[in-house]
């Protein structure tokens, strides 16, 4: 398998990855919007069907298609998902239970 994320290819070139990351924040800030309130974690935060999980899947999917398309960057799991959280903690659509 063949290493595909920009951030290991080029870890020295941080202008962009930051660029990069930060466009991805927005992005979730974005998508966040489209949404009514969203309850954090029930019960059980493993339901991988509660409305969160769904969401999160669905929109790394979604970033990382963005990603490709409009910066020719493949980012890595870790940046989708450090991106998405910086996101979540900035945003008013979040209650927790």
């Amino acid at each position: 398998m063949a290493i595909r994320y920009n951030l290991w290819l080029d870890p020295d070139n941080t202008a962009q990855h930051r660029a990069v990351e930060a466009d991805l924040e927005r992005y979730f800030m974005e998508r966040f919007a489209d949404y009514p309130h969203i309850r954090l974690f029930g019960a059980d935060p493993y339901d991988y069907d509660a409305p969160f999980n769904r969401l999160y899947d669905v929109l790394m999917a979604r970033a990382a298609e963005y990603c490709e398309r409009t910066w020719h960057y493949v980012a890595s799991p870790e940046q989708l998902n450090r991106c998405f959280f910086r996101a979540v903690g900035r945003s008013t659509k979040f209650v927790q239970e």
